[in-house]
């Protein structure tokens, strides 16, 4: 009896741990991906939401563009490596007007937001001049969305409360129910010729609780501008006719917090008719993110990267890599199964050269190809990390010294840039330029 009593509990014990581990294993599944996954976990940073102070300070110098502008700028901010690749474009064709830079533009194998920011070089010089501020601007729109959209709508009460925000001969300023919710809509006078203003936050809005970034204080306006009030200035209006031909692709979903995107735009219908594989319906259908067109730039959290397959700025260089060669090998793969494809230039195993620029096929450039290289877009390769385009750098940084940070280089960086006269707003730069060098090649001046 003893002994059998002896023998009886390993046995149970055994038993009783295997099915522990057959437990686990069920709830867990692969052990590999397990462990991969618990690792992933231990470094990868906390999704850490934006307060509502600091999305004003961070919308503050677009929240009264235009709604179309706004829609297009707030989603072009998600793809801050192709900005860079769009103002070092310009800065290379500053005699492009009107039907020809659209037509020269579309052939660029960038998102289709992008493109369409062309005829504002502007607001391209602003994005990719203070690209640390746009890469930020673009991860809380991606992790965020409906809260920046109701950031926006904070700012314009804001001006519109003390007596900034106004219907003038450039835009057309309303209050409107849109699904019971009540939001100040703001519309080009004429639909065909667009102002972007220019304005101090500190003078429209008011002295702010988190600081805005030294970015956002433009130089005084032009002579000749046109001076709204006080506080706001609107440059040369831009025509905007055969770059929007098909309507505007961008517009403001205000009763869902969202962009829309409309498909017979010039630019949007162009890139679904090259791109079948990113087709979409007809009409106007909410904005998604192409992380083909992220180029391998980091995101904010590990949410968001998991969400589009991307890595975070915790993450290796070889990480990064992977993620932009599966991305821009997506790119490709997409253009090889277009309808017809007599007209295609992709063969097999090679990359996308149709542009000339050794572009591969996802919307920018193969950051892996080779280490210590610099394309011709300024992407430095040396390390293998997408965090740097030329001279920018796109991390993180250091702590404290993101776009509200008052210390480190970007916030000395960004002074020096505004004291160069970096806002997006004025139009007295030469054609604004597009390039860092006065280098236009905007929309026919009116």
């Amino acid at each position: 009896m003893d002994g059998r009593r002896v023998f009886a509990w390993p046995v149970r014990n055994a038993r009783e741990i295997l099915a522990l581990i057959c437990t686990v294993l069920v709830a867990v599944g692969d052990p590999a991906l397990f462990v991969r996954t618990a690792r992933a976990q231990d470094t990868a940073p906390e999704a850490a939401k934006l307060s509502n102070d600091q999305l004003d300070s961070l919308v503050a110098p677009l929240a009264l563009y235009p709604d179309p502008l706004l829609a297009q700028t707030l989603a072009a901010s998600t793809y801050p490596l192709e900005i860079i690749q769009l103002q070092q474009w310009m800065g290379k064709h500053p005699d492009l007007k009107d039907k020809a830079l659209t037509d020269a533009v579309m052939k660029e194998n960038w998102d289709p937001s992008i493109q369409a920011m062309a005829p504002f070089p502007d607001v391209v010089k602003q994005l990719a001049e203070n690209v640390k501020w746009t890469s930020e601007l673009g991860n809380a729109f991606l992790a965020q969305q409906s809260d920046v959209m109701d950031a926006v709508q904070r700012m314009r009460a804001k001006a519109k409360n003390s007596g900034n925000l106004k219907t003038t001969e450039q835009q057309k300023v309303e209050t409107k129910t849109v699904e019971s919710k009540q939001v100040i809509v703001i519309e080009p006078a004429k639909t065909e010729v667009i102002y972007v203003p220019s304005y101090n936050p500190t003078v429209v809005y008011g002295p702010p609780v988190v600081a805005y970034p030294p970015v956002y204080y433009p130089p005084p306006p032009p002579p000749g501008a046109y001076v709204a009030s006080a506080a706001i200035s609107f440059g040369v209006g831009m025509m905007v006719g055969a770059a929007m031909s098909g309507g505007w692709g961008y517009g403001c979903g205000w009763g869902n917090n969202n962009v829309n995107i409309n498909v017979n735009n010039n630019y949007v219908k162009n890139y679904n008719r090259q791109n079948v594989n990113n087709q979409i319906g007809s009409g106007n259908n909410t904005w998604q993110h192409n992380s083909q067109h992220r180029g391998g730039a980091p995101y904010a959290d590990r949410a968001t990267a998991n969400k589009y397959g991307g890595t975070t700025r915790g993450a290796s260089a070889n990480q990064r890599q992977a993620s932009a060669r599966q991305n821009q090998a997506g790119g490709a793969g997409a253009r090889q199964n277009q309808a017809g494809g007599a007209g295609s230039r992709q063969q097999p195993g090679v990359s996308d050269r149709a542009s000339g620029d050794g572009r591969t096929g996802g919307g920018g450039r193969d950051v892996a190809a080779k280490p210590s290289t610099r394309d011709a877009g300024g992407i430095d390769r040396g390390s293998g990390s997408s965090d740097r385009v030329g001279s920018r750098d796109l991390s993180g940084g250091s702590k404290g010294s993101g776009a509200f940070g008052s210390g480190g280089s970007s916030a000395s960086s960004a002074r020096s840039s505004s004291s160069r006269g970096a806002s997006s707003m004025s139009s007295s730069r030469g054609g604004g330029g597009g390039g860092s060098r006065g280098g236009g090649g905007g929309g026919r001046r009116r």
